[in-house]
Protein backbone atom coordinates (compact mmCIF):
# COMPACT_ATOMS: atom_id res chain seq x y z
CA UNK A 1 0.00 0.00 0.00
CA UNK A 2 1.46 3.31 -0.88
CA UNK A 3 2.21 6.27 1.41
CA UNK A 4 -1.26 8.92 0.25
CA UNK A 5 1.25 11.72 -0.72
CA UNK A 6 -0.49 15.17 -1.77
CA UNK A 7 -0.89 15.39 -5.09
CA UNK A 8 -0.35 17.59 -7.75
CA UNK A 9 -3.36 20.20 -7.88
CA UNK A 10 -4.99 20.18 -11.11
CA UNK A 11 -5.23 24.19 -11.59
CA UNK A 12 -1.22 23.53 -12.01
CA UNK A 13 -1.99 22.16 -15.53
CA UNK A 14 -4.84 24.54 -16.87
CA UNK A 15 -4.53 28.58 -17.59
CA UNK A 16 -6.85 30.73 -15.08
CA UNK A 17 -10.13 31.62 -16.52
CA UNK A 18 -9.84 35.56 -14.95
CA UNK A 19 -6.37 37.52 -15.31
CA UNK A 20 -4.13 37.74 -12.19
CA UNK A 21 -1.47 39.77 -10.00
CA UNK A 22 1.66 37.61 -10.49
CA UNK A 23 2.86 39.88 -7.43
CA UNK A 24 -0.16 39.06 -5.32
CA UNK A 25 1.90 35.50 -4.64
CA UNK A 26 4.64 37.74 -2.47
CA UNK A 27 3.82 38.44 1.41
CA UNK A 28 2.36 41.40 1.70
CA UNK A 29 5.71 41.77 4.14
CA UNK A 30 8.29 41.12 1.58
CA UNK A 31 10.81 43.89 1.50
CA UNK A 32 10.87 44.30 -2.16
CA UNK A 33 7.79 46.85 -1.92
CA UNK A 34 9.58 48.64 0.99
CA UNK A 35 12.76 48.88 -1.23
CA UNK A 36 10.69 50.04 -4.05
CA UNK A 37 9.05 53.13 -1.96
CA UNK A 38 12.59 54.05 -0.92
CA UNK A 39 14.08 54.02 -4.69
CA UNK A 40 11.47 56.22 -6.01
CA UNK A 41 12.37 59.11 -3.20
CA UNK A 42 16.08 59.30 -5.03
CA UNK A 43 16.64 62.18 -6.85
CA UNK A 44 18.55 61.10 -9.92
CA UNK A 45 17.99 64.45 -11.98
CA UNK A 46 21.50 64.79 -12.57
CA UNK A 47 21.91 61.69 -14.14
CA UNK A 48 19.14 62.24 -16.46
CA UNK A 49 20.53 65.53 -17.45
CA UNK A 50 23.63 64.05 -19.72
CA UNK A 51 20.23 62.17 -21.91
CA UNK A 52 19.31 62.93 -24.87
CA UNK A 53 15.97 63.12 -26.50
CA UNK A 54 17.28 61.90 -29.86
CA UNK A 55 17.27 58.29 -30.63
CA UNK A 56 15.84 55.15 -28.99
CA UNK A 57 14.40 56.01 -25.75
CA UNK A 58 16.96 54.61 -23.08
CA UNK A 59 16.03 52.65 -19.74
CA UNK A 60 15.11 55.39 -16.97
CA UNK A 61 18.25 55.52 -14.42
CA UNK A 62 16.14 55.10 -11.50
CA UNK A 63 15.15 51.73 -12.39
CA UNK A 64 18.65 50.41 -13.49
CA UNK A 65 19.85 51.86 -10.38
CA UNK A 66 16.90 50.21 -8.46
CA UNK A 67 18.17 46.95 -10.06
CA UNK A 68 21.40 47.03 -8.95
CA UNK A 69 20.92 48.59 -5.46
CA UNK A 70 18.06 45.80 -4.77
CA UNK A 71 20.71 42.96 -5.75
CA UNK A 72 23.39 43.85 -4.70
CA UNK A 73 21.80 44.04 -0.60
CA UNK A 74 20.61 40.49 -1.47
CA UNK A 75 23.90 39.25 -2.57
CA UNK A 76 23.85 39.71 -6.23
CA UNK A 77 26.61 41.28 -7.96
CA UNK A 78 26.81 39.72 -11.01
CA UNK A 79 25.24 41.74 -13.92
CA UNK A 80 24.43 38.88 -15.56
CA UNK A 81 22.72 36.36 -12.74
CA UNK A 82 21.17 40.18 -12.10
CA UNK A 83 19.81 40.00 -15.48
CA UNK A 84 18.87 36.28 -14.94
CA UNK A 85 16.73 36.95 -11.50
CA UNK A 86 14.93 39.78 -13.02
CA UNK A 87 13.74 37.14 -15.28
CA UNK A 88 13.23 34.38 -13.02
CA UNK A 89 12.31 35.99 -9.28
CA UNK A 90 8.81 37.77 -8.31
CA UNK A 91 10.70 39.80 -5.85
CA UNK A 92 13.31 40.89 -8.62
CA UNK A 93 10.33 41.26 -11.16
CA UNK A 94 8.66 43.44 -9.17
CA UNK A 95 11.77 46.16 -8.71
CA UNK A 96 12.48 45.76 -12.18
CA UNK A 97 8.54 46.04 -13.14
CA UNK A 98 8.77 42.94 -15.62
CA UNK A 99 11.30 44.69 -17.68
CA UNK A 100 14.80 43.82 -17.29
CA UNK A 101 17.44 45.71 -19.47
CA UNK A 102 20.25 43.85 -20.69
CA UNK A 103 23.54 43.18 -18.12
CA UNK A 104 25.84 44.96 -20.40
CA UNK A 105 23.24 47.88 -19.65
CA UNK A 106 23.53 47.08 -16.40
CA UNK A 107 27.15 47.00 -16.16
CA UNK A 108 27.89 50.25 -18.32
CA UNK A 109 25.73 52.00 -16.22
CA UNK A 110 27.56 51.18 -13.09
CA UNK A 111 30.79 51.98 -14.30
CA UNK A 112 30.10 54.52 -16.24
CA UNK A 113 28.15 56.33 -12.79
CA UNK A 114 30.47 55.74 -9.85
CA UNK A 115 29.60 59.28 -8.98
CA UNK A 116 26.20 58.94 -8.80
CA UNK A 117 25.80 55.72 -6.76
CA UNK A 118 28.35 57.35 -4.28
CA UNK A 119 25.14 60.21 -3.95
CA UNK A 120 22.48 57.49 -3.83
CA UNK A 121 24.04 56.12 -0.47
CA UNK A 122 23.93 59.92 0.87
CA UNK A 123 20.13 59.93 -0.24
CA UNK A 124 19.63 56.91 1.79
CA UNK A 125 21.26 57.68 4.58
CA UNK A 126 19.57 60.83 4.88
CA UNK A 127 16.04 58.57 4.58
CA UNK A 128 16.92 56.55 7.67
CA UNK A 129 17.28 58.84 9.67
CA UNK A 130 13.76 61.25 8.18
CA UNK A 131 12.26 57.66 8.65
CA UNK A 132 13.78 57.46 12.41
CA UNK A 133 15.72 54.09 11.44
CA UNK A 134 18.70 55.65 12.76
CA UNK A 135 19.55 58.34 15.19
CA UNK A 136 23.19 58.42 15.33
CA UNK A 137 22.69 57.81 18.95
CA UNK A 138 25.74 55.13 19.00
CA UNK A 139 27.71 53.66 15.87
CA UNK A 140 29.86 50.86 15.23
CA UNK A 141 33.13 50.86 13.58
CA UNK A 142 34.72 47.85 12.18
CA UNK A 143 36.74 46.62 8.89
CA UNK A 144 37.50 43.56 6.73
CA UNK A 145 40.04 42.60 4.28
CA UNK A 146 39.20 42.31 0.59
CA UNK A 147 41.60 41.07 -1.63
CA UNK A 148 43.25 42.62 -4.71
CA UNK A 149 43.00 41.78 -8.13
CA UNK A 150 46.52 40.66 -7.99
CA UNK A 151 49.04 38.29 -6.04
CA UNK A 152 52.10 38.56 -4.34
CA UNK A 153 53.80 36.63 -7.28
CA UNK A 154 53.06 39.74 -9.35
CA UNK A 155 54.98 41.98 -7.49
CA UNK A 156 59.02 42.78 -7.14
CA UNK A 157 61.01 43.95 -4.11
CA UNK A 158 62.53 47.62 -5.11
CA UNK A 159 65.76 46.14 -5.07
CA UNK A 160 64.78 43.57 -7.54
CA UNK A 161 63.34 46.25 -9.43
CA UNK A 162 66.32 48.73 -9.96
CA UNK A 163 68.11 45.65 -10.60
CA UNK A 164 65.42 44.53 -13.63
CA UNK A 165 65.62 47.89 -15.18
CA UNK A 166 69.14 47.98 -15.41
CA UNK A 167 69.26 44.56 -16.83
CA UNK A 168 66.44 45.22 -19.15
CA UNK A 169 67.93 48.41 -20.26
CA UNK A 170 71.13 46.56 -21.24
CA UNK A 171 69.55 44.20 -23.30
CA UNK A 172 67.16 46.57 -25.19
CA UNK A 173 70.94 48.59 -25.68
CA UNK A 174 71.86 45.06 -27.34
CA UNK A 175 69.12 44.43 -29.53
CA UNK A 176 69.14 47.87 -30.90
CA UNK A 177 72.71 47.88 -31.65
CA UNK A 178 72.67 44.02 -33.13
CA UNK A 179 69.23 45.53 -35.26
CA UNK A 180 71.56 48.33 -37.04
CA UNK A 181 74.74 46.38 -37.47
CA UNK A 182 73.50 44.92 -41.57
CA UNK A 183 71.39 45.51 -44.08
CA UNK A 184 71.74 41.84 -44.30
CA UNK A 185 70.62 41.21 -40.70
CA UNK A 186 67.66 43.85 -40.77
CA UNK A 187 66.13 41.71 -44.07
CA UNK A 188 65.97 38.70 -42.15
CA UNK A 189 64.21 40.04 -39.40
CA UNK A 190 61.47 42.08 -41.09
CA UNK A 191 61.19 40.43 -44.49
CA UNK A 192 58.40 42.32 -46.54
CA UNK A 193 57.58 44.51 -43.80
CA UNK A 194 58.41 47.75 -43.79
CA UNK A 195 61.44 47.86 -41.41
CA UNK A 196 59.40 50.56 -38.79
CA UNK A 197 58.28 47.52 -37.31
CA UNK A 198 60.37 46.52 -33.93
CA UNK A 199 61.90 43.25 -33.54
CA UNK A 200 59.01 40.80 -31.35
CA UNK A 201 62.39 40.34 -28.58
CA UNK A 202 62.51 44.29 -28.97
CA UNK A 203 58.96 44.74 -28.17
CA UNK A 204 58.59 42.21 -25.66
CA UNK A 205 61.54 43.81 -23.29
CA UNK A 206 60.32 47.35 -24.13
CA UNK A 207 57.05 46.29 -23.12
CA UNK A 208 58.48 44.90 -19.69
CA UNK A 209 60.84 47.48 -19.22
CA UNK A 210 58.31 50.09 -19.10
CA UNK A 211 55.82 48.45 -17.14
CA UNK A 212 59.25 48.36 -14.52
CA UNK A 213 59.53 51.80 -14.90
CA UNK A 214 55.77 52.33 -13.64
CA UNK A 215 55.96 50.05 -10.60
CA UNK A 216 59.17 51.30 -10.28
CA UNK A 217 58.21 55.36 -10.11
CA UNK A 218 54.71 54.20 -7.65
CA UNK A 219 56.95 52.70 -5.27
CA UNK A 220 59.09 55.59 -5.02
CA UNK A 221 56.19 57.80 -5.12
CA UNK A 222 54.52 56.06 -2.74
CA UNK A 223 57.26 55.82 -0.22
CA UNK A 224 57.82 58.99 -0.33
CA UNK A 225 54.68 60.35 0.55
CA UNK A 226 54.58 57.86 3.58
CA UNK A 227 58.48 58.34 4.76
CA UNK A 228 59.03 61.97 3.08
CA UNK A 229 63.21 62.45 2.43
CA UNK A 230 64.09 59.40 3.62
CA UNK A 231 66.19 56.34 1.81
CA UNK A 232 63.90 53.36 0.13
CA UNK A 233 64.22 49.98 1.88
CA UNK A 234 65.24 47.46 -0.66
CA UNK A 235 62.85 45.14 0.55
CA UNK A 236 59.35 47.59 -0.18
CA UNK A 237 57.47 45.75 -2.80
CA UNK A 238 54.69 46.95 -4.71
CA UNK A 239 52.38 45.03 -7.34
CA UNK A 240 52.14 45.37 -11.07
CA UNK A 241 48.77 44.72 -11.27
CA UNK A 242 47.71 47.24 -8.37
CA UNK A 243 50.05 49.89 -7.67
CA UNK A 244 47.91 51.06 -4.53
CA UNK A 245 47.25 47.54 -2.83
CA UNK A 246 49.15 46.79 0.14
CA UNK A 247 50.27 43.55 1.93
CA UNK A 248 47.72 42.75 4.52
CA UNK A 249 46.92 39.82 6.77
CA UNK A 250 47.30 37.95 10.09
CA UNK A 251 48.58 34.48 11.47
CA UNK A 252 50.81 34.15 8.84
CA UNK A 253 48.44 34.26 5.92
CA UNK A 254 49.21 37.48 3.97
CA UNK A 255 48.98 38.79 0.30
CA UNK A 256 47.81 42.53 -1.28
CA UNK A 257 44.50 43.51 -0.09
CA UNK A 258 42.44 46.66 0.90
CA UNK A 259 40.58 47.42 4.12
CA UNK A 260 37.29 47.97 3.88
CA UNK A 261 35.08 50.23 6.71
CA UNK A 262 31.79 50.39 7.42
CA UNK A 263 29.87 52.23 9.92
CA UNK A 264 26.78 51.09 11.39
CA UNK A 265 23.92 52.70 13.41
CA UNK A 266 23.56 50.65 16.24
CA UNK A 267 19.45 51.33 15.66
CA UNK A 268 18.09 49.34 12.88
CA UNK A 269 21.46 48.68 11.91
CA UNK A 270 21.36 51.07 8.91
CA UNK A 271 24.67 51.74 7.04
CA UNK A 272 25.91 55.66 7.16
CA UNK A 273 29.61 55.72 6.20
CA UNK A 274 31.90 53.75 4.19
CA UNK A 275 35.72 54.14 3.00
CA UNK A 276 38.48 51.91 1.41
CA UNK A 277 41.90 51.66 3.33
CA UNK A 278 45.17 50.84 2.54
CA UNK A 279 46.52 50.60 6.05
CA UNK A 280 46.91 47.19 7.15
CA UNK A 281 45.15 47.63 10.68
CA UNK A 282 42.15 49.53 11.91
CA UNK A 283 43.62 52.12 14.19
CA UNK A 284 43.69 55.23 12.02
CA UNK A 285 40.42 55.03 10.72
CA UNK A 286 38.38 56.62 13.00
CA UNK A 287 39.19 59.91 11.82
CA UNK A 288 38.24 58.91 8.25
CA UNK A 289 35.02 57.28 9.20
CA UNK A 290 33.50 60.12 10.93
CA UNK A 291 34.22 62.43 8.10
CA UNK A 292 32.14 60.36 6.07
CA UNK A 293 29.42 60.05 8.56
CA UNK A 294 29.11 63.64 9.09
CA UNK A 295 29.48 64.19 4.89
CA UNK A 296 26.70 61.56 4.71
CA UNK A 297 24.49 62.49 7.57
CA UNK A 298 25.48 66.18 7.80
CA UNK A 299 26.23 65.50 11.64
CA UNK A 300 28.41 63.59 13.94
CA UNK A 301 26.81 60.69 15.71
CA UNK A 302 27.10 61.19 19.35
CA UNK A 303 29.52 57.85 20.26
CA UNK A 304 31.50 55.45 18.37
CA UNK A 305 33.19 51.65 19.05
CA UNK A 306 35.84 50.87 17.22
CA UNK A 307 38.22 49.09 19.05
CA UNK A 308 36.98 50.42 22.39
CA UNK A 309 34.42 52.80 22.99
CA UNK A 310 34.51 56.37 21.88
CA UNK A 311 32.94 59.76 23.17
CA UNK A 312 32.31 61.74 19.96
CA UNK A 313 29.97 64.76 21.03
Amino acid sequence: MSIPFKSTPQDFFQRELFPGNIFDLLPQEHDCYLFNELFEQLDTSKIEAQYSFNGQHAWHPRKITSILIYGYTHGVFSSRQLEQRCNQDLAFMYIAEKRCPNFRVLSDFRKNNAEFFHNCFKQTVKLALEMKLASLGHVSLDGSKFKANTSKHKAMSYKHLKEKEQALTEEIEAIIKQADSSDKEEDASYADQSGEELPEELKFKKQRLETIQKAKAALEAREEELNPDKPIDDKKQISFADHDARIMGKNGNFTYAWNGQISVDSDNQIILGQHLSQNANDKQEVQAALGSIKENAGELPENISADKWLPVR
